[in-house]
């Protein structure tokens, strides 16, 4: 963890006791430093390197003396327990406080530079056990959607398939339901389709810099040790990837022939500016509030310059690219006239049939979520970069998959609408993780002020 605990808040009183609740103050600071020699020639001329550093707080109730009658001693200071320093009530009188640290210097040869975070990172070996149930819980599900997908590609659609194609049952193929009845309409163009195409290049934009970002955390070049590493390496990817984003929204508004170059400045600004927004209001609540963490004016101004001069000139190129190629083409004509599509019963309509199938994504991630806002909120490390890689996988398959039972289940129900839904049956994964970070918030954390409530739920959304 990083940080030390400043003390313990008081308990409620209780029904039983009439003690009055006291809040215990660490006041102390025993520190251990660990230094080695290094061993190349031209470092150890310049003497000893630190290598670790190592806090433990206390709460010691010191007299005037005590500080100097320890080190007249020269034996250094240590805990004496049953004498707390405690507040009880934060309205009295303030009483002065005596801070203290003490120093202990280690010299550990056989800790080398390169492998300095090993032993903080050993302290969180037991988490490792959670991530591998973690794992084991995600392929249980993996392999309940795959055998569900084999089921009804090699069977459910291979017996159709035969029945459609034998010449002895042509009228009884004629006059079957399901989703051989829709292939004239499967692929007409969905309601709204630059917005679907907009947000498909955005998702697009996304996914590269989540696969890049894991890949470099993978091989070394996001370390823990390198504060921050991780949010500019995310940055600079997604504004190097708006050439993607662009070449995909092209690609679609072409096929859906709503070829616009407003729907290619919308790819660029819409999420974009959306999630500038969000990070805007936030940073005024954090100068109201007068928080060191603000970010300056001037680095909003450098984000909107790489946004505007660098990300959205590189939509319009990979625009450029997308609506040179030729458009994609669909396997079968569309019908001229849209079928008509019959009563869907309650389970089959679009707010149950999405909500309920983001749940099994949403199970094959919820665990390393928990361990991804413990980093952020809690200050703990994260560096299970393979264990994030394999529950990014799975949760990638998982949503494919149940995304393919769920427009297999429509169309037999004679329902061709499957453009959006197919989009928000994946995505509302993400409104039960939200669901669950709200979850975490109430449970875990132990935010009283109000504006920080606030700010925990923007970052989310």
């Amino acid at each position: 963890m990083l940080g030390y605990p400043l003390g313990v808040p008081a308990q409620p009183r209780s029904a039983f006791t009439q003690a009055i609740p006291k809040t215990q103050i660490n006041n102390h600071l025993s520190l251990t430093i660990k230094y080695h020699q290094p061993s190349d020639m031209i470092a150890a001329q310049k003497g000893f390197r630190i290598v670790g550093f190592h806090v433990v707080a206390h709460s010691w109730n010191h007299d005037d003396d005590s500080c100097q009658r320890d080190d007249a001693k020269n034996e250094g200071w240590y805990p004496r327990p049953g004498n707390p320093v405690t507040v009880s009530d934060p309205k009295e009188e303030p009483q002065p406080l005596t801070f203290s640290y003490s120093l202990n210097w280690v010299r550990d040869d056989e800790l080398s530079w390169g492998s300095r975070w090993d032993p903080y990172l050993a302290s969180a070996e037991t988490d490792s056990k959670i991530h591998w149930f973690s794992i084991v819980n995600s392929l249980l599900i993996i392999l309940f959607l795959s055998g569900m997908v084999a089921m009804i590609l090699l069977r459910a659609l291979h017996k159709d398939f035969n029945r459609y194609n034998d010449p002895d049952n042509a009228d009884e193929a004629q006059e079957e339901t399901g989703w051989k009845l829709v292939h004239g309409d499967v692929f007409r163009r969905p309601h709204n389709a630059n917005l679907l195409a907009v947000y498909i290049g955005t998702g697009s934009q996304l996914l590269g810099m989540a696969v890049i970002t894991i890949i470099f955390a993978l091989l070394g070049f996001l370390s823990p040790a390198n504060r921050g590493g991780l949010l500019t390496a995310m940055l600079l990817l997604f504004i190097l990837l708006g050439s993607y984003a662009g070449y995909v929204a092209a690609r679609l508004c072409k096929m859906f022939h709503c070829q616009s170059w407003q729907n290619i400045l919308l790819t660029g600004t819409f999420f974009p500016g959306q999630v500038f927004a969000v990070f805007f209001l936030m940073d005024l609540q954090l100068w109201g509030q007068k928080a060191s963490n603000a970010v300056p004016f001037t680095t909003l101004l450098a984000l909107i310059g790489l946004w505007l001069c660098v990300s959205l000139p590189l939509v319009f190129v990979g625009a450029v690219v997308g609506y040179k190629r030729a458009p994609m083409e669909i396997p079968v004509d569309v019908n001229v006239i849209p079928r008509n599509i019959p009563e869907q019963r309650w389970y089959m309509r679009p707010p149950f049939t999405i909500m309920m199938a983001g749940i099994l994504p949403f199970g094959a991630a919820f665990i390393e979520l928990f361990f991804i806002l413990s980093s952020l909120w809690l200050n703990r490390f994260y560096y299970v970069f393979g264990f994030l890689a394999l529950v990014f996988i799975i949760l990638t398959i998982t949503c494919a998959e149940i995304t393919i039972v769920m427009v297999y289940f429509m169309l037999c129900y004679e329902d061709y609408r499957w453009w959006w839904r197919s989009f928000f049956i994946s995505g509302s994964s993400g409104f039960h993780l939200f669901l669950y970070s709200i979850f975490y918030f109430a449970t875990t954390l132990r935010m009283k002020k109000f504006w920080s409530g606030v700010i925990y739920l923007e970052l989310p959304s």
